[in-house]
């Protein structure tokens, strides 16, 4: 069945259509969904449970019993029958520069200042040349006269110490740093499940 969105009751931010999250059966987090996919899940009853405000309502075509047009009210935060064919706690999440930028809080490691996603760089610890490896271990946000200045050296042979140091994020961690237009009700879940002293809980200035 052909569904569009009848209203916008999505909270939205410069005009943007939130994503919605998608949970297992076992309230997991799977990845974001789009209103389209999360209303294929409505439609084929795979939704077993919500939370949330609703952000969205689609509509469908008219019933033949019923006379009434067929109505789909989408939340904010849905969980799907099934679960995942691995652990996703086992999983390193995928390193990119955005979520990389975002973990580090778009500040420079070596001056600390705040610097734009543009013109952030994503800085090897131990340099490559040096078998330094492109991990979240060994990465770091940086300005670009930072990074030229440290050059091809390590951070202890260019007199440079690290503000903060690198970690890998939790898979609640990871849903955060890769969300888009993350509505209240959604961070309060996923921040729910992180460590007190996780970084992004100190300084989520993206969201």
């Amino acid at each position: 069945m052909f569904w569009r969105a009848l209203t916008s009751i999505s909270r939205q931010k410069g005009g943007v259509v939130l994503s919605i999250l998608k949970l297992d059966a076992g309230g997991i987090p799977q990845c974001w969904i789009d209103t389209e996919d999360a209303t294929r899940h409505y439609a084929d009853d795979s939704v077993l449970w919500t939370l949330g405000d609703p952000v969205a309502i689609m509509r469908g075509g008219m019933s033949r019993l019923t006379g009434r047009q067929s109505i789909i009210e989408l939340h904010s935060i849905i969980a799907v029958k099934g679960s995942a064919k691995i652990n996703l706690f086992d999983v390193l999440p995928a390193i990119t520069k955005r979520k990389l930028y975002r973990r580090d809080r778009g500040l420079c490691a070596y001056c600390g200042c705040r610097i734009s996603e543009n013109d952030a760089e994503a800085e090897h610890i131990i340099p490559n040349s040096r078998g330094g490896s492109y991990t979240w271990m060994n990465l770091v946000v940086s300005c670009r006269p930072c990074n030229q200045r440290k050059g091809n050296r390590t951070p202890e042979r260019a007199g440079m110490s690290l503000l903060y140091a690198p970690y890998t994020p939790s898979l609640y961690e990871d849903m955060i740093l890769k969300g888009r237009n993350i509505l209240s009700d959604q961070m309060d879940f996923l921040a729910a499940n992180l460590p007190k002293d996780s970084r992004i809980l100190q300084d989520p200035f993206w969201v």
